[in-house]
């Protein structure tokens, strides 16, 4: 069990800096010069790494026209069959290399989500950082047992899973070799609507499994992701399109770039906001506590006068004694002659009280 996993050089947990992913998907639309702008624009826009889907139709499903093989679910894909919409949606793996090549060139990172052993094989063979696990994959336990074998950190989607499911996908991860697991809480719609998001999963998801958890978001905008890391998530995923305008399987519940780069940024400013627990005065603050109230003579005071309501009073700035003195000074007499506008201190007060 570790609060933490590492890809490549970056440290990714509770302390550390969010690990933002791109997911290109299906945004390729078949042009591989697409996917390069993409990778290109992940990287502009601030992300860490970009992610693929390594599969081939055949790997996923079957070509059929049984009514079982139809999408009808409420999706944004329903009347295709799952094999017409992987063949759209696939991303080829000639490219996979190269792209990998290109991104780890401009200094960000490339993995992929494998869909079944030789996905996997062939992601080892371009040594891939990590394995991510689909949220639909979660319930393949031999998968993801190979997966762990890897030694790769591992990345497990929790979309549509019970506690139990994936206790059995973690354990079985672990009991394979796997040291470095984090979980991304998913809803697995598309989109998803904010109130599916059930975000308050995150912390417990975290104290449960004692791992790294953030998020794979498909709602759409970018509050989701920027509240889920105020809640703890070390890990946002967000799909990423050049433009909704650019039809494609995903490109509706994509981010495009200067949307992405909102996100980074508002994650980033999350993450300082978040700081530590701490009280009192912050180095800022020192300039500010001068506004806070004390109290000062108000009015022209004679030696033995009686400080009253009247010639005592707690307003800013905050030079004087605080105002929590108040009931103790009142009654008591002046040491000495005292000027209107002077802050109040123990010198100008007679030791006894009337």
């Amino acid at each position: 069990m570790s609060t933490y996993i590492t890809i490549k050089d970056r440290h990714i947990g509770k302390s550390s800096p969010v690990y933002i992913i791109a997911e290109i998907s299906a945004n390729h639309n078949q042009d591989f010069d697409q996917a390069v702008r993409i990778v290109h624009a992940a990287k502009d826009a601030g992300a860490d790494a970009v992610k693929l889907q390594t599969y081939i139709p055949d790997t996923l499903t079957i070509r059929s026209d049984k009514e079982c093989f139809r999408i009808k679910s409420g999706t944004l894909w329903d009347g295709r069959t799952l094999y017409d919409l992987y063949s759209e949606a696939y991303t080829p793996w000639e490219w996979q290399p190269k792209l990998k090549t290109i991104a780890n060139e401009i200094g960000i990172d490339l993995f992929s989500t494998a869909f079944d052993p030789t996905a996997v094989d062939f992601l080892e063979e371009m040594d891939v950082p990590a394995h991510k696990v689909a949220s639909f994959e979660i319930v393949d336990i031999p998968l993801i047992e190979k997966m762990a074998r890897t030694g790769k950190p591992l990345i497990i989607s929790t979309g549509m899973a019970t506690l139990g499911e994936i206790e059995e996908a973690v354990q079985s991860a672990r009991n394979a070799g796997a040291t470095q697991i984090a979980l991304l809480k998913c809803t697995s719609s598309y989109p998803a609507l904010p109130e599916e998001m059930n975000l308050r999963t995150i912390p417990h998801l975290a104290e449960a499994f004692g791992v790294p958890v953030g998020i794979s978001d498909h709602t759409l905008g970018i509050a989701v992701p920027i509240t889920a890391v105020a809640l703890g998530a070390c890990i946002v995923e967000k799909h990423l399109t050049l433009s909704r305008a650019i039809p494609g399987p995903d490109s509706s519940f994509s981010l495009e770039p200067h949307e992405f780069s909102a996100m980074v940024k508002a994650i980033r400013t999350v993450e300082k906001a978040l700081g530590k627990v701490q009280y009192g005065v912050s180095g800022r603050e020192m300039g500010s506590r001068v506004f806070r109230r004390s109290l000062f003579v108000i009015k022209d005071m004679k030696a033995g006068e009686m400080f009253s309501l009247e010639n005592v009073r707690s307003i800013r700035p905050g030079h004087g004694l605080s105002p929590k003195y108040l009931d103790e000074i009142l009654g008591r007499k002046a040491a000495k002659d005292i000027e209107r506008g002077t802050p109040l201190s123990w010198d100008l007060i007679d030791t006894y009280k009337s």
